[in-house]
């Protein structure tokens, strides 16, 4: 009976109220007056019957009345309708929590707008400024409407269109816009008043209702971004940004922030929205970045400040220890060797145990915890933070891990800006002492009482190392103190900051014991080891982390689940450390010591090979095994000259290892683990291999393929000291030039041959024929890292077990990467001198790669290519060599010629990795077969001529066919294909047996040429097709091409200071570029004299003024003969040479074009230099 008459009550309220608008308000009586008599003197009982009412009335009358208010603030702007705006959220917010709306998208942003109006006039112009004071009702209204808001969005938040979720975004936008002036006045005030009573410990905050108006906007907006923040446009994104950036200032224009509880929550709400808006950048935060950071770094310390001081720890020797209140560091080793104890009992214990009085409870150590979010369950602080009973403790904490998690959002929204803000986030000088003020990440994570919040700083240092600071990095550099005066360069500063941090991420490994912390260090110490420049710092920092890694691996981890996982993590760094390039020699002398010290074979003095060697042998458990073989392969690698002193260890662990994949064998244990050998996995084996072979490598002393070519294309004066030197990834990294590499690279042949028969009787046979693919691939790649030196000091049997072992990898393999390692040591035995001079092997070489050069497979027919080249590189040197046979034996050496070209032509027309090598295949052919005229004998692909000389192809047939394919790879190939087309130009340049200037395609040749060296954006490209140019030894072979070749050198010369350098890689070869080019013109300028053409005069009387400019330029840079050194001095001589050559040769030019003055000029300049 209620409900209906509430019904009835409902009805007729609204009924009424319609017809008295319809028709005119009664006189004497206003539309607001309607309404207060009608529906807010009964809003209670309005309320009461909302519920019994059906929802599509109640929503089509809550419009109506909005419709109505909406239009009395319009008529009555300026005056002061409050009480009606504010019954009017009052009511509909009861109402809302009542029935469930129905709605559709106008009449939701009928609601937004009314609300948004109402908002509006409660903090606008249209209010008296009286009416916003401190006892003030009128946020309490605003808090409805968005409590309205909220719950509409939360029941029907599934129906919302991305329009509607756009519409929802710009009425909270605009709210936090007009509270924006507020919340200025405000903040500042309340900061005020807090510094006054901060020892007190008073600090919460008035006006809590706008703070929660706050809280409750910003939480609003941050589910309305992870609702829908996907289908946002940038504008909505920018203006978020805007409006983010606007409150994020007014809290860094303090020092401190203001801290309550409901402050907390507040900056709750902002970091959360902050942190979905980041997550799914729409546009550039470039402008935004430091503004943010500044802020964000005052959250470090958020909810510390009123707690004890810490005291700093007592420095020591390198590592100091910290008071176990502020580092928690060394108490929780004891705690976490007792037995787990739930919660609730972990509290009972911690009500028995007496406290000091200065120990604030809230500081002591956290070992466990759930992954970092912005949620808190019933569990939450149970495991993690028992100590953290205080509510505000607790919220304080999740506040600094939002903002630390911002600062990670940032750091990957937005990489290449933040580097900018490396030297105020993280520390230039003690780390390792608490900061009360000006915090950075490394005072989170090494002080911060809240595990959580050390994770999150854990995750946002990883985030920062990775990506582009990599590179940014490479410029820091280490100085002393002392040697800085009032300004500290950035590579100076960044210098400082990669101290600090292996300080303090090395100094929490040694003493951490939360497993997920510790694991988040080593990923972090990983990035730092990858993007520290360590031979730009101090010489001691690589050794130290190599020797604390070791302590720690030695140290072991109490937890028995996760221990293998650590112990791989800490290795893991240890090979990155050992693996850092270049080489340094105070990581060479520590192992030197060690070797010398004996402590590689004794466990009383522990060093670093003798953890790797006791890992190797850790068969139980393969993680580690393979970890170690994974460390002492880097070892092998980069410091190769102790590795004669460890080849036993190496050889007996790697025996050890096949031997254990066969057949079970009792192991040594580590730390705990037992248990006998059981399968050895593929991964194992195969890294024992790769450390063999790499120690093999060290020993043999291999730097790559065989130099057979004699390649003097760029060995002039003028670019002798500009020739590159090929590094090559597979061979070991030798120190360069010193006196003991010399001494030891003297003995390599003797010790490989030694090595190198024991490998072959003792480890090959156990795994040639292994039953796993990746095991015989790694077998055969074995034979690709021995050296000639090597291979002749082998006895027969044993060479001839390489060649056919490989051989018979190469064609019965039915696995294509075992083909392939067997066609890459094809490609490095071909070169040995030993293996080019036999025919009978080559022969086979040949055959074996040019099976797999057909092979469907791309990896395949890569390598089989690069033997291929290898193979005809090798063959230039000892073709001149093979003996004159009969007749049936020169045309076999014939048809082998004809067999590769053919081989290589088809391979031209491949992919740009196999057509490089095609090329270059092609030039190697190009500069040594003998082209004849004679009569041939055409076969089917190709020509045979009725020459005896082995190097005999036949008629121009071939050689025709070779250009074709070397100017199709120009249009056609990437920029290492155009690089190998002017390497094998300049090969075909140096045939003697062509006659270049009758030939057809020459004027092609040389144009393609020149238009590489104009165009081209490759430095590298630009080079060597300046080197080819230099390559004809006379004009006639220049052919109609002479003068086009000398206009177009003179118009590059003149223009190279005007070439835009479009990538930062290509500087280091501008100067390379420009001595090549020097060279090239002196000489086709010294040939000038040769030939009378009247166009090619005309051309150097007009540039006469350049090129005497230029010439002054050359001759001005000429050093005196008597301060250099006598090697120096030839080089001197020799440019002197060929500048004077070139100027005597336009002397004689510009006599006979009858330009005296022109030559007298040029006569001056050459007596110059004598």
């Amino acid at each position: 009976m209620a409900s209906s008459s509430s019904v009835r009550s409902w009805r007729t309220a609204f009924l009424t109220l319609r017809d008295e608008t319809s028709s005119g308000a009664p006189a004497g009586t206003s539309v607001d007056q309607l309404v207060h008599n009608l529906i807010f003197a009964n809003s209670h009982s309005l309320i009461s019957a909302a519920s019994d009412l059906p929802p599509h009335e109640v929503t089509c009358d809550v419009l109506f009345l909005l419709e109505l208010v909406a239009n009395v603030g319009a008529c009555r702007y300026g005056e002061d309708i409050t009480q009606t705006f504010t019954l009017t959220c009052h009511l509909i917010h009861g109402i809302c929590h009542r029935v469930s709306f129905e709605f559709n998208s106008s009449s939701f942003i009928v609601i937004l707008d009314s609300f948004q109006n109402m908002v509006a006039f409660f903090l606008g112009q249209g209010v008296p400024r009286a009416v916003i004071s401190p006892n003030a009702t009128t946020f309490k209204p605003v808090m409805e409407c968005l409590e309205t808001i909220r719950r509409l969005t939360s029941v029907y938040q599934g129906k919302f269109s991305p329009l509607e979720n756009i519409q929802l975004i710009k009425f909270l936008l605009h709210i936090l816009e007009c509270f924006h002036p507020e919340f200025v006045d405000l903040y500042n005030s309340n900061a005020n008043k807090s510094r006054s009573t901060a020892e007190n410990g008073n600090r919460f905050p008035r006006f809590t209702c706008l703070w929660e108006d706050h809280t409750l906007a910003f939480t609003m907006l941050a589910e309305a971004f992870s609702r829908a923040g996907s289908f946002f446009p940038f504008d909505i994104w920018q203006s978020t940004i805007e409006v983010l950036r606007k409150v994020m200032d007014v809290l860094a224009s303090k020092s401190v922030l203001v801290e309550g509880s409901i402050l907390s929550r507040f900056y709750s709400s902002l970091l959360n929205c902050l942190h979905l808006v980041l997550t799914d950048p729409k546009g550039s935060l470039s402008d935004h970045v430091s503004g943010f950071v500044a802020a964000l770094k005052l959250f470090f310390i958020y909810g510390l400040n009123i707690r004890p001081q810490v005291k700093s720890p007592a420095v020591g020797n390198n590592m100091p220890d910290l008071l176990s209140h502020s580092l928690t560091l060394e108490e929780p080793k004891k705690k976490d060797k007792t037995p787990y104890r739930p919660p609730h009992l972990r509290k009972q214990d911690g009500l028995n145990i007496k406290r000091p009085k200065a120990q604030d409870s809230r500081i002591s150590a956290d070992h466990e915890s759930s992954t970092v979010d912005f949620t808190s369950s019933d569990s939450d602080y149970s495991d993690s933070d028992g100590s953290l009973k205080d509510p505000d403790s607790v919220q304080s904490s999740k506040v600094r891990v939002a903002a630390i998690v911002c600062l990670q959002d940032l750091c990957q929204a937005d990489p290449k800006s933040f580097t900018s803000q490396w030297t105020i986030l993280l520390p230039t000088n003690d780390v390792l002492r608490p900061r009360k003020f000006e915090a950075t990440l490394m005072t989170c994570l090494l002080f911060d009482p809240y595990l959580k919040a050390r994770m999150a700083s854990a995750s946002t240092l990883a985030a920062m190392m990775d990506g582009p600071s990599s590179i940014f990095l490479q410029v820091a550099e280490y100085k002393e103190s002392s040697k800085y005066g009032s300004f500290m360069a950035l590579s100076s500063s960044l210098g400082q900051i990669l101290m600090q941090l292996h300080d303090g991420i090395i100094y929490l490994i040694q003493r951490e014991t939360h497993h997920r912390l510790l694991t988040s260090l080593f990923k972090i110490l990983m990035l730092l080891i990858s993007c520290t420049p360590y031979s730009r710092m101090p010489g001691e920092l690589l050794p130290t982390v190599i020797t604390s890694l070791r302590s720690r691996v030695e140290e072991g981890f109490p937890f028995k689940s996760d221990q293998t996982g650590l112990l791989a993590a800490a290795i893991s760094c240890l090979t990155a450390a050992l693996s850092t390039s270049p080489s340094l020699p105070q990581v060479k002398e520590m192992f030197l010591e060690e070797i010398s010290a004996g402590s590689v074979d004794t466990e009383m003095r522990p060093g670093v090979l003798f953890t790797l060697f006791q890992g190797s042998e850790q068969l139980t458990s393969p993680t580690i095994c393979f970890e170690s073989l994974q460390a002492l392969r880097a070892v092998s690698h980069n410091y190769p000259n102790i590795m004669l002193a460890c080849w036993e260890h190496v050889s007996n662990i790697v025996f050890k290892i096949l031997k254990a994949s066969t057949a079970e064998v009792p192991t040594k244990t580590w730390k705990g683990n037992v248990g006998s050998v059981g399968f050895i996995g593929e991964k194992v084996i195969t890294a024992a291999i790769k450390v063999l072979d790499e120690c093999l490598r060290a020993i043999s002393g291999f730097k790559g393929t065989e130099d057979l070519l004699d390649d003097k294309l760029l060995d002039t004066p003028f670019t002798s000291d500009c020739i590159r030197t090929k590094k090559v990834s597979s061979a070991p990294l030798y120190e360069q030039g010193s006196p003991e590499d010399i001494r030891e690279e003297a003995k390599a042949s003797q010790s490989g041959s030694e090595q190198w028969s024991e490998t072959i009787e003792k480890h090959i046979p156990l795994i040639l024929r292994h039953t796993s693919a990746m095991v015989r691939t790694a077998t055969i790649t074995c034979f690709a890292g021995i050296t000639s030196s090597v291979f002749i000091s082998l006895v027969k049997e044993t060479q001839e077990f390489i060649i056919s072992s490989v051989i018979s990898a190469a064609l019965h393999d039915e696995v294509p990467s075992v083909r392939s390692a067997a066609c890459r040591a094809i490609g490095v035995i071909s070169c040995f001198p030993h293996i080019s001079h036999s025919a009978e092997i080559l022969d086979k070489f040949i055959h074996a790669v040019e099976i797999n050069t057909c092979d469907p497979l791309v990896s395949v027919r890569i390598t089989a290519s690069w033997a291929l080249a290898n193979i005809c590189d090798s063959l230039r040197r000892c073709i001149d060599d093979f003996p004159f046979k009969s007749s049936a034996d020169s045309n076999v050496n014939s048809q082998m010629m004809q067999s590769l070209t053919e081989c290589a032509l088809h391979l031209t027309k491949d992919g740009d990795k196999i057509k490089s090598n095609a090329v270059r295949a092609l030039g190697n052919l190009a500069r040594f077969v003998k082209y004849t005229s004679s009569a041939c004998v055409h076969g089917g692909h190709g020509c045979v001529a009725n020459s005896s000389h082995p190097a005999c192809l036949g008629d121009s047939r071939c050689l025709d066919r070779m250009v074709q394919a070397f100017l199709s790879c120009v249009t056609t190939g990437n920029v290492k294909v155009q690089w190998n087309v002017c390497h094998a130009l300049s090969n075909l340049f140096l045939n003697e047996t062509l006659n270049l200037q009758d030939k057809d395609w020459a004027p092609s040749v040389f144009s393609v040429l020149l238009l590489l060296l104009r165009d081209s954006s490759n430095f590298k490209i630009r080079i060597q097709a300046a080197a080819a140019l230099a390559v004809p030894s006379s004009f006639y072979d220049y052919g109609n091409s002479f003068s086009d070749v000398i206009q177009g050198l003179e118009h590059i010369l003149e223009n190279l200071g005007s070439d835009q350098i479009s990538a930062p890689s290509s500087f280091k070869y501008r100067v390379a570029l420009e001595k090549q080019l020097t060279s090239t013109m002196l000489h086709v300028l010294s040939l000038a004299s040769s030939i009378d053409h009247q166009p090619l005069k005309d051309f150097l009387v007009k540039k006469a003024s350049f090129l005497e400019e230029w010439f002054k330029m050359l001759c001005s840079s000429l050093g005196e003969s008597a301060t250099q050194p006598e090697s120096e001095n030839n080089f001197e001589n020799q440019k002197k040479q060929m500048i004077s050559k070139a100027m005597r040769s336009l002397i004689v030019v510009y006599g006979r074009g009858n330009q005296q003055t022109i030559a007298k000029k040029f006569k001056m300049l050459d007596n110059s230099i004598w």
